[in-house]
């Protein structure tokens, strides 16, 4: 239920109007979410070998620190906290409170309370960094509260946060269902079948087609794909949040493999239909400036909601809100499984000296790391404040991606160092799929970087500022021992 929660969030219902914007053609967009399945189905056969080897609290981190190394331990976990966890959390929050403002108007991104500061566009390069508000909105404000909320339940320990992640893992999952059900069912429509499957699936979808990107640059199918991935990938993310919490989880080295694949494999399917769903319901290519929901097609729903636009045309105001009413469910299910696992990795960072040493220390009560939760949740906060959902989607990717490359690369190194270890369960397809894997995700990286630089470099650059802090970090403990003893 971990795996399932954590991945269903709020990206399923709106990247796809960005995806079809950058492939433009019905066969690209169902093709970006089948590469983004199997790159997460292989990555997770990959980890399941490593989680069943080391069923420890940590995770990532704890597979990083053994195979590579205590630095690329910690530069994950320095990300992790600064941007991949945190980011997708805040993200998340604010869909939640974006989809909120359905049901109550004054909730939106236009709706101030507190106008702290805009941060003025700063050119270095190729790269725009800044240019955004900083503050707090009715909308933010949503993502901050339930936030707080969360973090708060968390700490009663991993019943509790469980028993809400399968309460909502369940409701969402239904939801997801019924969106694919109900729209095959009742919001088919002839115009939209006609511009998207009667001779028109392939369209533009060759391996020799040319792809405008913006800016009157070309790329091929191969690069636009890879371009087209920060979406559904981020949509698909999060999948590996079960390792974190390894150490609480009965019988891992059977139950870590299994909840990985089965997790992984529903997910996928459940969204690969959704989006045939939206190709039957709504034409791919549509104009922005177009006054009904079929003439705005998916490229240019309103606000990317693309699955309101579809409950909407097949059932009117009460479609959209039953579908706006399910991403928030699936909202908070998701941030309740990031809150529930992110914590974990600060706390064995801590454990290791490489973070805080308070973070390190377990509720007397719950057994929880309750000041691992409370430093992740005040993180979470500063960033709901600071970005767009879109500007905390866009600069996580490129930094989530390194490190699953990492990883998988650790599975190699491992096998070689430690080939007598207890494996009670073995990567399938070892080494062609992970290394498949690998070669897939390293020409995404190098895509983004040349043709998204203002978001991917900034990720880069975080990653690399983690390398004097953990030798800055490492001197520290030395003396922090001699003090102690």
């Amino acid at each position: 239920m971990l795996v399932i929660g954590s991945m269903i969030g709020s990206g399923i219902f709106i990247v796809s109007a960005e995806i079809g914007r950058e492939v433009g053609s019905p066969a690209l967009l169902i093709g970006a979410w089948v590469v983004t399945g199997l790159m997460t189905i292989v990555a997770a056969l990959s980890y399941g070998e490593l989680a069943a080897m080391m069923p420890r609290a940590g995770g990532q981190y704890v597979y990083l620190r053994e195979a590579l190394g205590p630095l690329w331990g910690f530069l994950y976990g320095w990300t992790l906290f600064l941007v991949i966890q945190t980011g997708t959390i805040a993200a998340v929050g604010v869909a939640f409170g974006k989809f909120l403002g359905v049901f109550i108007p004054s909730i939106s991104s236009s709706n101030w309370i507190l106008h702290l500061w805009k941060v003025p566009p700063i050119r270095v390069g190729p790269m725009v960094l800044g240019n955004m508000d900083v503050g707090i909105k009715s909308q933010n404000l949503m993502a901050i509260l339930l936030t707080i909320i969360l973090s708060v339940v968390n700490i009663f320990g991993l019943k509790t946060g469980a028993a809400i992640q399968n309460i909502f893992t369940t409701a969402k999952v239904l939801a997801l269902l019924g969106l694919a059900a109900l729209g095959f069912a009742f919001c088919r429509n002839p115009e939209a079948i006609l511009a998207n499957f009667s001779g028109h699936f392939w369209h533009n979808a060759g391996l020799l087609s040319l792809h405008d990107i913006g800016g009157g640059v070309f790329v091929s199918t191969l690069t636009v794909l890879a371009v087209a991935q920060v979406g559904s990938l981020f949509s698909a993310d999060a999948w590996n949040n079960v390792t974190f919490t390894a150490g609480e989880v009965k019988n891992p080295s059977r139950n870590l493999p299994l909840s990985l694949a089965v997790g992984t494999g529903v997910v996928i399917a459940l969204y690969i239909a959704c989006n045939f769903v939206y190709l039957a319901a709504l034409p791919l290519e549509g104009t922005a400036a177009a006054a009904t929901i079929l003439g705005r097609g998916i490229t240019h729903a309103t606000e990317d909601r693309v699955a309101t636009a579809v409950l909407t045309q097949g059932f009117g105001s009460k479609g959209g809100f039953m579908m706006a009413a399910a991403i928030m469910i699936s909202g908070f299910g998701c941030m309740n499984g990031l809150i529930l696992s992110g914590a974990r990795v600060y706390y064995a960072m801590a454990k290791d000296g490489l973070f805080f040493r308070k973070v390190a220390k377990l509720h007397p009560r719950y057994k929880t790391p309750a000041v691992s939760l409370m430093v992740q949740m005040v993180w979470t906060c500063v960033l709901c404040i600071s970005g767009s959902y879109g500007q905390l989607l866009d600069y996580i990717i490129f930094a989530v991606l390194v490190f699953y490359i990492l990883t998988i690369v650790g599975l190699f190194v491992l096998r070689r160092t430690h080939p007598d270890a207890p494996r009670p369960y073995r990567a399938i397809g070892y080494p062609v799929l992970p290394l498949v894997y690998i070669g897939m995700a390293l020409f995404i990286d190098v895509v983004l970087l040349r043709y998204k630089p203002q978001y991917t470099w900034p990720g880069l650059i975080v990653v690399l500022l983690g390398i004097p802090v953990y030798y800055a970090w490492s001197a520290r403990r030395p003396q922090e021992n001699l003090h102690e003893s």
